[in-house]
C-alpha cells in the first residue's frame, strides 16, 4: 500500500461488515470506519500479513466416497494459497478418516483436515452433487 493512500476493505469478522477506510502515516496504520477493535485488527493484519482459510476436496480410493471434503484448521498467508493447493492436489486418501482427522500436517503452518466422517455408514460423500451411491443399486 502506497504511503497515506487511503484503502477500502470490508471487514469481515463478524456479520456487520463494516466498511472500512485504512491509510498508513508515519508507519502507523489508521482505521476509521470500525465498528469495535476486531475490525481495527483485521484490516492492520489485512496489510502487514493477509492470511486465509481453504476449502477443498481430496481424491480417495474408495467407490463410495471417490472425494471427501477438506479445509485448512487455521489460517496461512496469502501468498501461499497457490503452492498449498498443490499439496492438496496431489493427495489421494487411502485410509478412512473421521471428522477432523489430519490429511497433511503442517502445510505453511496449518494442518488439512477432513469435514465429513468417511467412517460414518454410509460415508456422507457426493459426486456430481447427489450422494454417491451405497449398494450401487439405489441412490441414498
Amino acid at each position: 500500500m502506497m504511503k497515506n493512500a487511503i484503502q477500502e476493505m470490508t471487514c469481515i469478522v463478524c456479520p456487520n461488515g463494516c466498511r472500512l477506510q485504512v491509510v498508513e502515516k508515519d508507519g502507523k496504520i489508521e482505521v476509521t470506519g470500525a465498528t469495535c477493535k476486531k475490525g481495527v485488527a483485521f484490516a492492520e493484519n489485512e496489510l502487514r500479513n493477509p492470511t486465509r482459510s481453504i476449502a477443498s476436496t481430496v481424491k480417495t480410493i474408495f467407490p463410495d466416497c471417490p472425494y471427501v471434503s477438506v479445509k485448512t484448521d487455521g489460517e496461512l498467508p496469502k501468498g501461499k494459497i497457490m503452492q498449498a493447493m498443490e499439496q492438496i492436489n496431489a493427495v489421494t486418501l487411502k485410509e478412512r478418516l473421521p471428522i477432523g482427522g489430519i490429511v497433511l500436517e503442517d502445510v505453511f503452518g496449518v494442518n488439512i483436515v477432513v469435514t465429513s466422517d468417511m467412517t460414518a455408514s454410509p460415508a456422507p460423500c457426493r459426486i456430481g452433487g447427489e450422494q454417491a451411491a451405497v449398494s450401487g443399486r439405489d441412490k441414498v
